[in-house]
Formats: C-alpha cells, structure tokens, sequence
C-alpha cells in the first residue's frame, strides 16, 4: 500500500552530516551504530537521523511490503524485525534535492552521543 502525504508550498528540507554518535538499540540488541550519519531536518517533523546502511545490522530486519510517498523526499521503502513492523525506512530513488539520503536507513528511535 503506498500513502501519499500533502505538499505544501514554502517547504524546506536540509540534510547535513550530523557529526554525532548515533546508536540504534532495541530490547538489548544493537541495531545499527554510526558515525556518519546524516541529519535531516524537515519542517513540522523531529529530526532524522539517516545512517548508512553499511552501519546496520541488516541481517536482523526483513523487508516490508509497506512503501509511503513524500511529495519532498519520494517513495520509501520499510523494513521491520518480527515484533516491530516498519520500524526502520530508507528511499532507494531520493528527489535530488535530498539526494544524499540515498543508501541510508532511518529508525523512528535513535540515541544520539
């Protein structure tokens, strides 16, 4: 099922290295850990953490069927552990202007050091 969401004019998305220790932790088990992750910042939205996907244990999530559109970023893609679905996204085709998101993962929890 693909869920498109509203665009609105003035809208402004910035994507930076984050330069912070970001850590993925669920019930006791490392999920991902990273030093280069990326920060996105989008309006009306709390700040993502987008970690490459070469720091994620993907050998832990599984694919999902779930794929949502963002008028401002494109079409995402979750993955899920069998307690959590959908709990982690990424964008295989980002719109250019976050063009840098491409091959990163984001995780709806992060702890930042």
């Amino acid at each position: 099922m693909t869920k498109a969401l509203p665009r609105r004019t003035g809208y402004r998305i910035t994507v930076e290295f984050s330069g912070r220790h970001v850590r993925v932790v669920r019930n006791g088990q490392v999920l991902a850990e990273s030093d280069g992750a990326l920060l996105l910042r989008e309006p009306g939205c709390p700040d993502s953490y987008y970690i490459p996907f070469q720091d994620v244990r993907l050998d832990l999530l599984t694919p999902s069927e779930t794929r949502t559109q963002c008028p401002f970023k494109g079409e995402a893609s979750y993955w899920s552990l069998p307690d959590a679905p959908d709990l982690v996204w990424t964008y295989a085709d980002p719109k250019p202007e976050v063009a840098a998101i491409k091959d990163h993962l984001c995780f709806y929890e992060v702890e930042v050091s």
